[in-house]
């Protein structure tokens, strides 16, 4: 990948934005070098499977999200041709981290994202104390995230949730760029 943003990459559209999309997973294509836009390194994480993790090149700025697949490909070194023309991107890629790894850094994955403390500390915050012992014994046991869900909903607390945790991620974006002194555009 060129690092420049097209309306279609081997079958793939390509949004405005500089994300490429295929088959519900994404590969941020900016190229823009540093710094990097805090919302795109947002967006990685925030959407990230759990079977992928996503680096950030050092050098370009650029961003790649990667499936084990691709990963599992590149280490095992197999042909490109025994791929759909839109996995080699991801492969090639792939390839490149694990030859060049000092000029990546891994973005933090869902399981660096403790969504459970962001509800925790959510429900702290909500004015009125039996709104927030509310939500706060929605999150306790089993099937906690379905019923806090359920909850914000019927509190009509869900444009506050979705505020919060926005500003949760932003928060640890912006943890990360510091800690690997990454220059960031706070948009």
């Amino acid at each position: 990948m060129d690092g420049r943003a097209t309306r279609q990459i081997n079958g793939c559209s390509v949004e405005d934005s500089g994300v490429l999309r295929r088959r519900g997973f994404a590969i941020i294509t900016t190229g823009m070098g540093l710094p990097i836009k805090l919302s795109e390194i947002m967006g990685v994480i925030d959407t990230q499977p759990e079977e992928s993790s996503a680096y950030v090149n050092k050098k370009t700025g650029q961003i790649l999200a990667l499936t084990e697949e691709e990963f599992t490909a590149a280490e095992n070194e197999e042909p490109l041709e025994e791929y759909a023309e839109w996995q080699r991107a991801g492969i090639d890629a792939a390839r490149d981290i694990l030859n060049h790894g000092e000029d990546y850094l891994m973005l933090p994955t869902r399981y660096d994202i403790n969504e459970y403390q962001i509800m925790e500390t959510f429900c702290l915050s909500v004015d009125g104390r039996e709104t927030s012992k509310d939500l706060y014994g929605a999150i306790k046991g089993s099937g906690a995230f379905r019923r806090f869900k359920d909850a914000i909903h019927r509190l009509n607390l869900s444009d506050e949730w979705y505020r919060y945790r926005d500003q949760a991620i932003r928060q640890i974006a912006i943890d990360w760029c510091e800690l690997h002194k990454i220059k960031f555009i706070n948009e």
